[in-house]
């Protein structure tokens, strides 16, 4: 276990050197997540792997009280003692849980927001591998998309917001489960290496109950012309003072 400095107001992150690290998707959904609906009380993250959304989201939302959900016992166990070195007990709680738990492991309909980083890969696609927290964390294994848009379609309350970051590769099967499940697209912005390059993240926003009409937001670019961190990226990350 390794505990780095993530920036964020001085949070500190417990990581797992041989475990799934995060990455700019995580940090990004926070952000997409924030911007869009700042004012969520009470947030849930399923797939919460360390704790890095919830972490995050603890510094952009003062006022959250905020829920991980997790299925890996290192993962989770990673995730509370980061809860812990940053004092903030009162206001994250970690769930070991499977999200096909999530009937009865979370109160149903009081959740403002959920947001998810599920697995992209889906089950019987990609390589076969053991089942070690890198695996587990890429590809769907004990749950599939549909099963992390069913908790969340629970956990939230009418016109409560969900946010998810997937491959534009699985956009039909996002935005099939999501209406199946009373969650409607509303935003989705697309996030591309590089202006002028084909995007390999989405971020998709929906509301519980909300009417049907998608707006698509303009491209985030995360590398500029010289291979560094877009000036949005940067801010995004809370290191505008690197910008010269």
């Amino acid at each position: 276990m390794k505990t780095e400095e993530i920036g964020f107001g001085g949070l500190k992150l417990i990581q797992d050197d041989e475990g799934f690290k995060y990455g700019i998707d995580a940090v990004i959904l926070a952000d997409f997540a924030f911007s869009i609906f700042p004012g969520a009380e009470r947030i849930v993250d399923l797939g919460t792997g360390n704790g890095i959304i919830p972490l995050i989201l603890s510094h952009k939302n003062r006022k959250a009280l905020l829920t991980g959900v997790e299925i890996q016992e290192s993962a989770v166990k990673s995730a509370v003692e980061s809860v812990r070195i940053n004092g903030l007990e009162g206001r994250i709680e970690i769930i070991r849980a499977d999200v096909n738990e999530a009937g009865s492991r979370l109160p149903g309909h009081e959740a403002d927001a959920v947001t998810c980083n599920p697995p992209y890969v889906a089950r019987g696609g990609g390589m076969a591998g053991s089942l070690s927290g890198k695996y587990i964390a890429r590809h769907e294994t004990t749950a599939e998309l549909t099963d992390f848009v069913k908790a969340a379609a629970w956990a939230l309350k009418d016109r409560g917001h969900f946010f998810m970051v997937h491959r534009p590769s699985r956009l039909v099967d996002v935005f099939c489960a999501c209406r199946k499940e009373g969650l409607e697209p509303k935003d989705i912005r697309l996030v591309c290496p590089r202006r002028g390059e084909a995007p390999n993240i989405a971020l998709i926003h929906c509301v519980a109950g909300g009417g049907r009409e998608l707006r698509f937001m303009k491209e985030l670019a995360v590398y500029d012309n010289k291979g560094k961190y877009t000036d949005e990226i940067e801010r995004i990350y809370e290191r505008e003072s690197s910008i010269l």
